[in-house]
């Protein structure tokens, strides 16, 4: 597997612990500071799937996943939205802007790695087979 996987989150303590829990796991991990961050870098590099935080400076997840939905290149994109926002209604938020899955935080190693491949080997075969 050689999947390479994006870390959208303002928290640098975050961010270290999914690409370190990622990359044990065997993915290539890209990174993004913030929402604006993430969509210029992903014009640049196409990642496989994305972790997008929802609470951001400057350009939330929700508004990240809607701009990625609106081209054409990212329309089918997986997003994976994790936040500490975990009521029903901010999940319903996550999807109707467009992700794949909306998990809360904290997420476990398994969970976390469980969800991606899930995602990535049920939604992208055909990419990747």
């Amino acid at each position: 597997m050689n999947w390479t996987v994006m870390v959208v989150d303002d928290e640098v303590l975050t961010r270290d612990l999914f690409r370190l829990m990622l990359e044990r796991a065997g993915f290539r991990v890209t990174e993004a500071v913030d929402g604006r961050d993430a969509l210029k870098q992903i014009k640049l590099d196409l990642p496989d799937l994305v972790i997008l935080d929802v609470m951001m400076p400057h350009i939330d997840g929700y508004e990240v996943c809607r701009r990625l939905r609106l081209q054409a290149e990212t329309a089918v994109l997986p997003v994976l939205m994790l936040s500490a926002k975990t009521q029903p209604e901010d999940a319903a938020e996550g999807m109707r802007a467009g992700a794949t899955r909306y998990l809360p935080k904290p997420i476990t190693y398994n969970e976390l790695i469980q969800n991606i491949k899930e995602i990535l080997e049920g939604d992208s075969s055909e990419q990747h087979g």
